[in-house]
């Protein structure tokens, strides 16, 4: 992922089976031949219609890429659209039943979850699938300056308005020895409803409690800065303001090399690799323990001084029906959710992402299987 932000710009609405160049059109869809027939190799089962639907998180769509690019290798013959327009459209979408799933980078809310069963064969629970994990880059520009420390306290603090410059002596405290300019620093944060600002938001509240007093949610509470709409958009807003700091997914920043900030959560100053968010999504606990529905909390995770972790980390869902699909839909769902979270996995680092932990790899196909 060395591309430039030009590459960014050529990602497209679609991901489709040509690739992990994210490339495509809504109307792109697979050989009518299906995977069975076509021989697949693997032990992947290829029921069920050849083209799925989804739509939501821009964070994970490179990730779909990848997960695209294994099931249409497994299964010849599938394919995924999937349309990155943010984690609030992607759940409205969903919920509409204009998708067979949603990534999000937020769990549904309480208002939503009964419209959510209702659209799910009227009653039944949605699910949500933990699938994609990637630590979230503080990504600066800051000419002069390669390296730069933060902490959760001088980050709610820029985000809410309260450190203005560069040279303000908390920055100055956390990067001795390093020339900070005195220049205005200017927060880029999501103009859309995004569930990496939710991610973000929810960081600072568990790990700056006493700083930040702004709110979670989708939508940017902190009331300063520049707004940007989608991961892309907040690249391109970096690159191109001296002074930037934004947050945005790892892989992302990566294809734009810009600079990522360290973070010191207390047991020493971390970078965001993903060694260092794999030690961190071991501390995060789930909701309810004894149910397909995976949600996390993620406040043991944000709140994290273990050593070595990098602790701003972005966990995305695929939110499913857990039953009242279709059969052919409820075969193809289970199968792309069953590669993507096996042999899909192989690909997730170079994109940016972390693998799953084999303990979160094996609930997940437990939950996969009962899907119906």
């Amino acid at each position: 992922m060395k591309s430039s932000t030009a590459g960014l710009a050529l990602l497209a609405a679609t991901v489709t089976g040509l690739g992990l160049t994210a490339c495509g059109s809504d109307n792109n869809t697979g050989p009518s031949t299906t995977g069975a027939a076509a021989g697949a190799s693997s032990s992947a089962q290829c029921g069920g219609k050849n083209t799925l639907t989804a739509e939501g998180s821009t964070a994970q769509q490179n990730a779909i890429a990848v997960f695209n690019q294994a099931w249409v290798k497994e299964c010849p013959g599938k394919n995924l659209s999937y349309n990155p327009t943010g984690s609030g459209a992607g759940r409205e979408q969903f919920i509409a039943g204009h998708v067979d799933f949603a990534g999000s980078d937020s769990p549904l809310s309480d208002a939503q979850v009964p419209t959510a069963a209702d659209r799910c064969g009227g009653g039944n629970p949605a699910w949500h699938l933990p699938l994609v994990f990637g630590p979230v880059s503080m990504a600066y520009h800051l000419d002069g300056v390669d390296h730069l420390v933060l902490n959760a306290d001088v980050l709610a603090r820029i985000f809410s308005g309260a450190i203005t410059t560069w040279n303000d002596p908390a920055l100055a405290a956390l990067n001795p020895g390093v020339e900070l300019p005195a220049a205005p620093i200017t927060p880029i944060y999501r103009s859309d409803s995004s569930g990496t600002t939710d991610n973000f938001q929810k960081y600072l509240s568990a790990a700056a409690p006493q700083t930040w007093t702004k709110g979670e949610g989708s939508e940017f509470q902190g009331g300063v800065g520049e707004g940007a709409q989608k991961s892309a958009g907040v690249v391109q807003a970096v690159q191109s303001t001296p002074g930037a700091i934004g947050y945005v997914e790892k892989g992302f920043a990566d294809q734009a090399d810009l600079r990522s900030a360290m973070i010191d959560s207390g047991a020493g100053v971390v970078a965001a690799t993903d060694e260092a968010a794999g030690v961190a999504i071991q501390s995060a606990n789930f909701v309810s323990e004894d149910s397909n529905d995976m949600r996390l909390d993620l406040r043991s995770l944000y709140g994290t001084k273990q050593a070595a972790a990098y602790p701003l980390v972005l966990v995305t869902y695929e939110i499913v029906c857990s039953k009242g699909y279709d059969p052919d839909t409820s075969a193809a769902v289970k199968s792309f959710l069953k590669v993507a979270s096996t042999s899909g996995q192989d690909g997730l680092a170079d994109a940016g992402y972390v693998r799953l932990p084999d303990q979160l790899k094996r609930r997940l196909s437990v939950a996969i299987d009962a899907i119906q």
